[in-house]
């Protein structure tokens, strides 16, 4: 199975799951959003990676279009459903992979990206597309789950985001976003920094992790360094602390 097969697989089957998680649901970082993109009227907004819609719907109100993209159709689904739901008729759903996006040049004011970018194949090819497709004077607003600057938590962090999620491929540090930016001829900063709560049981669950790599999960964390456990506060039913990252570009 390809990469972009699996990460269609794996989200296809756990949409619902997304909608109703809280962690997804909720955070400063989607009001963020919602302001940064009512500073631009009438704006045209890309959501790539949008998952089960949460950073389309903060936005929506603001905007005079969202296009709500994911590479997972049952994604796409859930999106709709709950954007007719909520009476947010100016969603609107495309399916296909970030690193190849079907609109014309200069379509959009803003393009942004909430807890997707750890699973797209090619960062730096999908930024190229974002920049062919912002108008100019365009914005990006990012939000991922960052990665760490010293190699043994790194390596801890990106073993358990794997064991959880097979179709996982990276969190990026603060310093490697601001580069793949600028290789793309964007002007790039990283705007907030905060640490995300996660509670192991529910992570798990959401996901549909195999049974095994749960198992070894738990097991990774309880034979890792102090120095990692303190680090990623984890907890003795294996709940821990992410970090997450914000950053803008134009």
């Amino acid at each position: 199975m390809k990469h972009h097969d699996q990460v269609a697989d794996a989200f296809g089957s756990t949409a619902a799951a997304y909608l109703t998680s809280q962690t997804h649901a909720t955070g400063a970082d989607l009001q963020t959003l919602a302001t940064s993109i009512a500073a631009t009227p009438d704006a045209t907004v890309l959501d790539m990676g949008c998952g089960a819609g949460h950073a389309s719907f903060a936005v929506a109100k603001h905007a005079k279009e969202v296009v709500a993209y994911d590479i997972a159709p049952q994604m796409l689904a859930t999106v709709e459903g709950a954007a007719k739901e909520r009476g947010l008729a100016n969603i609107r759903t495309q399916q296909g992979a970030a690193e190849k996006l079907p609109f014309a040049d200069h379509s959009f004011d803003w393009v942004i990206s909430r807890m997707s970018a750890h699973h797209w194949h090619d960062v730096p090819l999908a930024l190229t597309e974002v920049r062919r497709v912002l108008k100019p004077g365009g914005k990006v607003l990012f939000i991922d789950i960052a990665g760490t600057d010293h190699p043994l938590l790194d390596t801890h962090l990106q073993a358990v985001e794997v064991l959880r999620d097979g179709s996982h491929i990276r969190d990026y540090r603060a310093d490697e976003w601001v580069a793949f930016f600028e290789a793309a001829g964007f002007q790039a900063s990283i705007r907030e920094r905060w640490r995300i709560d996660i509670e192991f049981s529910s992570w798990v669950a959401r996901m549909r992790t195999p049974e095994p790599r749960v198992v070894a999960i738990r097991s990774l964390w309880t034979y890792s360094p102090d120095e990692v456990r303190a680090y990623f506060g984890v907890q003795e039913d294996g709940s821990f602390k992410l970090d997450a990252l914000m950053v803008e570009a134009h």
